[in-house]
């Protein structure tokens, strides 16, 4: 099938996997009046600004790989939206990141500093070396891009990173990394859990998420298995940081590693009122190049109206799709399943989607 995607239309969002010291996630939950995932919670992030760095041109395949403009809007947007500070003194050993401490400011010159930055009234790089501090960007680690999937016109490309805030650390304090929402401007709240924990929120339709948070939260509970909360008493600091160290073995893994998967996710079967979405295609911007996502897994999800979803779920795509059916069998089942229930508006827009999907294959 023909591309019909402009692809120097792409906008390109950061997010951050903020992990605190006792690995626990900060999620923050959009307002209402959101153009995008309104109402929803979400990695702290935004988009990129021209002062984050220079990026190739648009059209450029390398537009969506990691690079240091990325790597700085995300650290700047994190401290707009969260007032969490990414950034070390810039005296600080930055071989020995494990036992430094962040760089430390006033809730005066938090407040202060976020307010001016989203004002555009300072620049965010200049504002952090005026208090004395240095980018942390080394400490941030890509954990797969999305793409919009290919039936969206308005395309976005959006980088996913992982950061570890420091533990505490014997003659080292721990610092307690306290987020805030900007204001009620983009957020209204602002709060670390476990990745299970919101989960179990999800699915019991208490938040909402989107795929992409759901399926990376996902993956990361399955190995900070026992985040902290304020009633636990909590794990060593030797246990919390093997739970670190395993999650970055996973992250290096995989074919492609987890850092350079792409992932732009596509109808692959409708489940009852749910879709199931292959999430191993890059999307149409990287046709041609050897990017790839993830190839074993799927992800249920239903949408609903305004932006809403439900029923979201993370499986094995060898437990729900035969891959020994050809391409036409594959939609000759899907055309059977819908006959066996009342059709809904949307399935016409599935059927095109497979029909396309078969074209391009």
């Amino acid at each position: 099938m023909a591309n019909t995607q402009d692809k120097s239309n792409n906008e390109s969002p950061l997010n951050i996997l903020l992990i605190s010291p006792t690995n626990e996630i900060l999620l923050l939950r959009r307002v209402q009046a959101s153009s995008s995932f309104a109402s929803a919670h979400v990695f702290p992030g935004g988009h990129i600004d021209p002062e984050d760095g220079p990026l190739p041109p648009h059209g450029d395949v390398r537009l969506h790989q990691d690079c240091l403009a990325y790597r700085v809007g995300a650290i700047r947007e994190c401290f707009e939206e969260s007032g969490i500070l990414l950034a070390r003194d810039r005296d600080t050993d930055k071989s020995n990141t494990k036992t430094s401490r962040l760089h430390q400011l006033t809730e005066q010159e938090r407040d202060a500093g976020r307010h001016a930055i989203h004002k555009k009234q300072t620049g965010f790089q200049e504002w952090v070396h005026s208090h004395s501090g240095i980018l942390d960007t080394d400490s941030l680690r890509p954990f797969t891009r999305w793409l919009t999937p290919a039936n969206i016109p308005k395309r976005f490309s959006t980088q996913m990173y992982l950061y570890f805030l420091p533990m505490a650390h014997s003659g080292i304090p721990q610092t307690l990394h306290i987020p805030t929402c900007d204001g009620g401007v983009e957020h209204t709240e602002a709060q670390f859990l476990p990745a299970s924990e919101w989960l179990a929120l999800a699915e019991a339709e208490r938040i909402i998420l989107f795929p992409p948070q759901f399926f990376l939260l996902s993956l990361v509970a399955d190995f900070l298995r026992h985040g902290v909360s304020s009633e636990d008493q909590g794990l060593s600091a030797e246990s919390l940081q093997t739970q670190r160290e395993r999650l970055l073995e996973f992250v290096k893994s995989g074919d492609p590693p987890w850092g350079e998967k792409c992932i732009s996710p596509w109808p692959l079967k409708r489940d009852g009122k749910r879709l199931v979405m292959g999430l191993d295609e890059p999307g149409p911007e990287l046709e041609g190049t050897n990017r790839r996502g993830d190839a074993e897994r799927v992800v249920w999800v239903q949408f609903r109206g305004k932006g809403g979803t439900r029923g979201l779920e993370v499986g094995w795509r060898k437990d729900v799709v035969d891959e020994h059916m050809t391409d036409e069998e594959s939609q000759q089942n899907f055309v059977a399943r819908k006959k066996e229930r009342k059709g809904r508006g949307s399935d016409e827009e599935l059927e095109q989607a497979l029909r396309g999907k078969k074209e391009k294959l």
